[in-house]
């Protein structure tokens, strides 16, 4: 019994030195995996393949069932052309003798506009959203039934056909001296309410080559995405054309099945490099900074000075019951001026980091509308490293 109990524990110590083995093993593997293969985003983020992209459509139709929030047909007549046409394809004819139309003065029509995104590789059959505005002076197209409205391309062709009723999520109500709205009543949306009746031809099996195109193009980016590409396969068939394309050759063991190549090349992680820029938003006060902004040894002092004016009249008028003498307004003036000599020189250090950047800024109390001025001084001094975009 004793022999076999240690048997046992000789057993089970060699196993757990195995297992602590085999974690020390893992764990030195995570750690000589290269850190940026983590932060690094995939090509299908960053770029796009040419060919696979979206097409916008664009129809006019008429709105019908408002509820007396439509056109006026006096303020708008390409509304009421559109229903002397439609009512006169449909057999309805509502010209009087010697052609011309009666008098029409319906309030629930609208004459609207189509929008739509024709998505790649839509099939007939298959259905999208569309959005719909008003055309003319209708105060609301909710609850309203768009007709049949054929979508058109660049090139004029149809590609779908729209119809169904329009929701905005949105109301307008008023009286005789208020009113209230909530979001935009006159601009709406048919969810699945267009049917794809033309398929763009691009066939992508029988393919030789595929571009590969960056949606921020840059020269780093684009070397990057070609190494990448080349490691995977491996073999040179990637190479940048310009910073905003790379070039594969379909290799041997893909053609004829190039959609697994472009699903196994969009799942690559690439770190894109993106150039020093800070973005300045003037209306809203906001800045936005890359990680590249460098700035040169500089000082820098921000003043704050403020100027209030304080206007307080006095009245001087004669004593009661005085038979001589004026009222008179005399002006009294308070001018108050503050320089804000809390304020001291902040000295920035030659190439300073994003981080230390912004704290040092931070450390003179400015707002942001004053760091948009204090950047755009630096920057014309010549110590700042990147380049500044104004909104």
């Amino acid at each position: 019994m004793i022999r076999a109990t240690a048997t046992a524990a000789a057993t089970i110590a060699t196993g757990l030195r195995a297992l602590t083995l085999a974690a020390g093993l893992v764990a030195a593997t995570i750690a000589c995996m290269p850190q940026t293969a983590w932060g690094a985003s995939r090509i299908k983020d960053i770029a796009d393949f040419e060919g696979v992209r979206d097409n916008m459509l664009v129809g006019y139709g008429i709105v019908v069932g408002l509820n007396g929030t439509g056109d006026d047909l006096t303020n708008a007549p390409f509304t009421k052309e559109s229903l002397v046409g439609m009512l006169e394809r449909l057999g309805v004819n509502i010209r009087a003798q010697g052609g011309t139309i009666a008098t029409l003065k319906p309030k629930n029509i609208a004459a609207v506009m189509i929008t739509a995104v024709l998505p790649p590789f839509a099939r007939q059959g298959t259905r999208v959203d569309v959005a719909v505005s008003a055309l003319g002076d209708a105060k609301s197209v909710d609850g309203g039934t768009l007709l049949v409205t054929p979508l058109v391309g660049a090139d004029g062709e149809v590609y779908a056909v729209s119809q169904g009723g329009v929701a905005t999520n949105s109301y307008s109500a008023q009286g005789q001296a208020a009113s209230v709205t909530k979001g935009i009543p006159t601009k709406g949306r048919i969810s699945n309410g267009a049917i794809v009746e033309r398929e763009l031809p691009f066939e992508m099996a029988h393919m030789e080559s595929v571009k590969v195109t960056l949606r921020n193009p840059d020269f780093t980016t684009a070397r990057r995405i070609a190494q990448a590409v080349n490691s995977y396969l491996g073999s040179e068939v990637a190479r940048p054309a310009d910073p905003g394309a790379v070039q594969v050759i379909v290799p041997p063991q893909y053609r004829g099945n190039v959609v697994s190549m472009l699903t196994d090349i969009e799942q690559l992680r690439v770190e894109p490099d993106q150039t020093a820029k800070v973005v300045i938003d003037q209306a809203t006060g906001t800045i936005v900074m890359g990680e590249n902004v460098r700035i040169s040894t500089v000082a820098i002092a921000q003043g704050q000075l403020t100027i209030r004016i304080t206007e307080t009249p006095q009245v001087s008028q004669p004593s009661p019951f005085s038979t001589t003498g004026e009222t008179t307004v005399v002006d009294r003036t308070n001018i108050e001026v503050d320089e804000g000599q809390g304020n001291k020189l902040t000295m920035m250090k030659h190439e300073v980091t994003l981080q230390e950047l912004v704290t040092g800024l931070n450390a003179l109390g400015v707002s942001p509308r004053d760091l948009a001025a204090i950047l755009q001084a630096i920057k014309a001094s010549g110590a700042l490293q990147a380049d500044i975009e104004v909104l």
